[in-house]
């Protein structure tokens, strides 16, 4: 590196570091004469810094906001800080941000020096989100897989399925989100040859390789992980048609129980899965709306069942004299 880089360097630290500097001061730290400084700083503004500058007492030298990002120059407590709060958030449910986080984490982490990371480990070892009982995605899995999404590399992954198996997996990572506070992978399945979702809560390692993959024609990613959560793994699954416009239903049904479609203005339509249909016919029978079964047959005699029974219902003599 120049001497010419190094203190364009030092003097954009020294910028971000103090609201406004003037021309001796920033002479005095950087051992050169003031022409030198009004040197330096227009390199910086033609690399787009917004470097100010203000004329008489208390004026200066300044970093002003401009209309693209430049570079970010961290010391390292800043940068343990910054990454502290990326991970909390990236791991805090936030809408949107949660996302966003994990993606500038991953940039950041790319060029830390190892104690930095070390120091990150630790201190986010000693903090927690509290969001309710959801089981979170370990920050290693995460910070792992989002490297291999944004380099296009295959992965293994130690993952354990719901009943308790473990097995090596071989992925191709397409995709990480957030839904319902939880944190999910796309991938298409190198065994099975198939488009997968997967819980990073129950990814105990990820190992990325270097072996580049050539990008697959995608479904829908989004809705396509949606199904796999709510009615994917489940052994019964049903799709009915409710009387109400998809907008009502969408309000009173969580994103986790079912996905939905509108069907016309007034009515949609809901694909759920669950261990036993009668959850399914309770959810429904929630809603107070006209259903329409569509599949499985099955469901429409568990919901006659439940209201053969809901007529047979009533109170006991005892209770009825007591009034």
């Amino acid at each position: 590196m120049s001497d010419v880089t190094r203190r364009a360097l030092r003097l954009l630290a020294l910028l971000q570091s103090r609201t406004v500097w003037t021309g001796p001061e920033l002479a005095e730290e950087l051992a050169v004469t003031v022409r030198t400084v009004r040197r330096d700083v227009d390199r910086l503004r033609e690399l787009g810094y917004p470097v100010l500058t203000s004329a008489g007492h208390g004026g200066g030298y300044q970093l002003g906001a401009g209309q693209a990002l430049p570079p970010l120059l961290l010391g390292v407590q800043e940068a343990v800080a910054v990454a502290v709060g990326l991970r909390l958030t990236a791991s805090s449910g936030i809408d949107g941000l949660d996302e966003d986080a994990l993606r500038a984490l991953t940039s950041l982490d790319r060029i830390l020096p190892p104690q930095v990371r070390s120091q990150i480990s630790a201190l986010t070892g000693a903090l927690q989100v509290v969001t309710g009982p959801t089981p979170s995605a370990r920050p290693e899995v995460l910070l792992a897989l989002a490297g291999a999404v944004r380099d296009g590399v295959r992965v293994r992954v130690d993952h354990e399925r719901i009943d308790g198996y473990r097995a090596e997996r071989r992925l191709e990572p397409y995709r990480i989100l957030s839904f319902e506070r939880r944190w999910y992978l796309f991938a298409w399945d190198l065994e099975r040859e198939d488009w997968r979702s997967f819980r990073l809560d129950r990814m105990h390692a990820v190992h990325a390789s270097t072996l580049t993959f050539p990008r697959r024609p995608t479904p829908d990613i989004e809705a396509t992980v949606r199904a796999a959560v709510t009615h994917g793994p489940y052994p019964q699954a049903a799709t009915v048609r409710i009387g109400l416009p998809l907008e009502q239903v969408s309000e009173r049904i969580p994103g986790r129980a079912a996905t939905l479609e509108a069907d016309g203005p007034d009515a949609c339509i809901l694909r759920a899965g669950d261990d036993d249909l009668r959850w399914i016919a309770v959810r429904l029978a929630q809603l107070g709306a006209p259903v329409e079964v569509i599949d499985p047959p099955e469901l429409l005699d568990v919901i006659r069942g439940i209201g053969e029974w809901a007529s047979a219902v009533g109170r006991s003599e005892d209770q009825q004299g007591e009034r």
